[in-house]
């Protein structure tokens, strides 16, 4: 019977997201009884997987990537002055490990992961390990410039409508900016000059991209996460169509540093027009965490 009684890795999160961008946290246990022990150390790993099957007929093709990002290990009780006496009741050792910059954040989809795991173990001569595991949720600090996203973005286009109709129709649609976080809501619109003859409906739609890579291969996902249609513009008439773009709270955040896997976002904001194709306007858009937008609205109201 082993005398480690609840064993447990305790973190300390860092940010109110309940990320981590370093890990500090406690090997914690209660011993029944007076313990040798060889030694106690604690591991620190980071893991990115992809894997698909695609199916060509009669016969299947796997496709898998791999990347380990880091491992650190520390050890809590060395090993160099022989074997340890931990006394009957409590114990507790705290440990920290520095995660390398530049490397991605967790991540969790249907043909890839980005996981962060820590592990301890207690090794005692002519014993089995005692040990305990917990995965992290890794934030990392490494996202494209948000100063440049936070202005508006604007875009126009201009079409042609013809063969079943005569005229033209413009677009121009705007965003209040181009870098939002999980639960926000974005303001945009579309000014519309319908000229033709016929009717169009303007419609915004968000999108998420995530894509798998193993070599020159790629898995594409790309998934409407919010849509609204506006009602129908009539020929000759022009139009000021609002939207408030809602990110939804559990969107995972934009993702690009990752060899393997990505994770985009774009709005895109087009006339359905029968019989024709659609003129639409996209915006890349970055979903990176609160505190770092209201961090960048500070800094800009400090400078005014």
């Amino acid at each position: 019977m082993s005398p480690f009684k609840d064993l447990k890795l305790v973190f300390e999160a860092l940010n109110q997201e309940g990320s981590y961008p370093e890990v500090r946290g406690t090997l914690s246990f209660y011993l029944n009884s007076d313990t040798t022990v060889k030694s106690i150390s604690v591991k620190a790993k980071g893991d990115a997987t992809v894997e698909w099957r695609n199916n060509f007929g009669v016969f299947w093709v796997d496709y898998e990537a791999y990347m380990r990002y880091f491992e650190m290990k520390q050890y809590l009780v060395a090993t160099d002055f022989g074997d340890t006496v931990l006394r009957r009741g409590p114990h507790n050792f705290p440990f920290s490990f520095q995660i390398p910059r530049g490397i991605p954040s967790s991540f969790r989809g249907k043909n890839g992961e980005i996981v962060y795991m820590v592990e301890a173990k207690i090794s005692r001569s002519w014993r089995w390990p005692s040990s305990v595991k917990r995965e992290i949720n890794f934030l990392s600090k490494d996202f494209p410039a948000i100063h440049r996203a936070m202005r508006p973005l604007s875009r126009s286009v201009d079409k042609e409508v013809g063969i079943f109709s005569k005229g033209q129709l413009q677009m121009t649609a705007s965003v209040n900016r181009g870098v939002c976080f999980p639960g926000e809501t974005l303001s945009a619109y579309a000014r519309i000059c319908n000229s033709s003859s016929k009717n169009v409906k303007p419609k915004f739609s968000l999108h998420r991209k995530i894509v798998y890579r193993v070599k020159k291969h790629t898995k594409t996902s790309d998934k409407v996460i919010f849509k609204m249609v506006g009602d129908p513009i009539t020929p000759r008439s022009e139009v000021t169509v609002p939207c408030a773009v809602k990110i939804p709270v559990d969107a995972v955040y934009t993702l690009h540093n990752c060899q393997i896997i990505s994770v985009e976002y774009y709005l895109k904001v087009y006339l359905d027009v029968s019989f024709a194709f659609d003129p639409e306007v996209v915006f890349p858009l970055l979903v990176v965490p609160s505190n770092l937008v209201h961090a960048q609205l500070n800094e800009e109201v400090g400078h005014i």
